[in-house]
């Protein structure tokens, strides 16, 4: 089969389009048409080497999406021919597969991971894709891939937020919008979104921050404290990754508190540094990997919310693209002009 895909050849290079061609399935593998995919801020992380050199250049993109099973391999169980499903990066149940290797006339090997969304087509891992129900919605599904449910892992696993407890979500982007959307939910109070613009921070307020704070403007320590009070917050989420940022986090949570870093710095960016004694006396700083969620046991919890009306993925979606726009779409969110994501549409007249 032949179909175009988004391919990273070149670090901190534009995306180029082109006709690839898939091999046979191997064992654990499914072959599924994508109808809509996301752009998170993990692939702006890739495409610019936040890690360091890439060593499976040139390679596919993307991690979350929604789409339909056409062919799975032997071994396979969770899902069949004709299935509506979500692609997720975080493992879920069934076989992990190896990973698909594709060929173009400009590429003799494309390389790809267990699973790849800025596509067509795609050749991912049994426990990267969930089944949803027929008539779930695309652009809902594609979210519950990855900003969702690591918001939902970030508030009920990470930070494991009470009723009542004070939050701070440092950027309000995809993950943080929905990490507000959660504390919400738990009734958490004050819910604090900080962002550097204003299109995200009025979003945040509509999906249940109490108060936000332009980082431009003013001393956001200052401005925590006299919302959550002297020693301030309970709970600080940190989606950025930028040191300033993440110090700043640590320093406005209580002695008590827990500051979650969601957000990864650059390998060859400044890292953040801090007082550490508070971590002795019960102070927490953790990391989070995707809110430690579970996608076959969490996704059908929040596709039950989503159907009863307690999600709101209103205003989430802010922009669409068809995919030969890719590019477009990672520049309008990296530059901060889209509030939410944007979601690329491979055959659709939606994008």
């Amino acid at each position: 089969m032949k179909f175009k895909a988004a391919i990273l050849v070149e670090l901190k290079k534009p995306l180029v389009i082109e006709e690839i061609e898939t091999q046979p399935l191997r064992f654990g593998q499914v072959l599924v048409r994508i109808l809509c995919s996301g752009v998170c801020g993990a692939q702006i992380n890739e495409i610019e080497g936040a890690k360091g050199p890439d060593k499976f250049l040139p390679h596919l993109l993307g991690h979350e999406a929604t789409a339909l099973v056409v062919e799975c391999g032997e071994g396979v169980t969770t899902v069949k021919p004709g299935d509506r499903i979500v692609c997720h990066w975080r493992k879920g149940a069934g076989l992990q597969a190896p990973t698909a290797n594709y060929t173009s006339r400009s590429f003799p090997k494309i390389n790809s991971g267990w699973v790849t969304t800025f596509s067509e087509y795609s050749i991912v891992s049994e426990n990267r894709v969930t089944r949803v129900p027929p008539d779930f919605d695309p652009e809902s599904g594609a979210l519950l891939g990855c900003a969702v449910t690591t918001a939902m892992g970030v508030i009920n696993n990470n930070a494991k937020l009470g009723i009542g407890e004070s939050i701070a979500v440092f950027g309000t982007g995809g993950v943080g919008l929905n990490i507000i959307q959660f504390a919400a939910k738990v009734a958490a109070h004050p819910i604090i979104g900080i962002d550097l613009h204003d299109h995200k921070l009025e979003l945040a307020r509509k999906l249940g921050a109490t108060h936000t704070l332009n980082a431009r403007q003013g001393d956001v320590r200052e401005e925590i404290r006299k919302i959550a009070g002297p020693q301030g917050v309970d709970v600080a989420i940190e989606n950025t990754g930028v040191a300033d940022v993440i110090e700043t986090a640590y320093d406005v949570t209580g002695p008590q508190g827990r500051v979650i870093l969601v957000g990864v710095p650059p390998k060859a960016a400044r890292h953040p540094s801090f007082y550490t004694l508070p971590l002795h006396f019960n102070k927490v700083l953790t990391g989070s990997e995707g809110g430690g969620c579970r996608p076959e046991i969490d996704i059908p919890k929040l596709v039950r919310l989503c159907r009863a009306g307690k999600l709101e993925f209103g205003g989430l979606v802010s922009k669409r693209y068809r995919l030969e726009q890719i590019n477009e779409a990672i520049d309008d969110l990296k530059s901060g002009r889209v509030a939410g994501r944007c979601m690329v549409w491979m055959n659709d007249a939606r994008a």
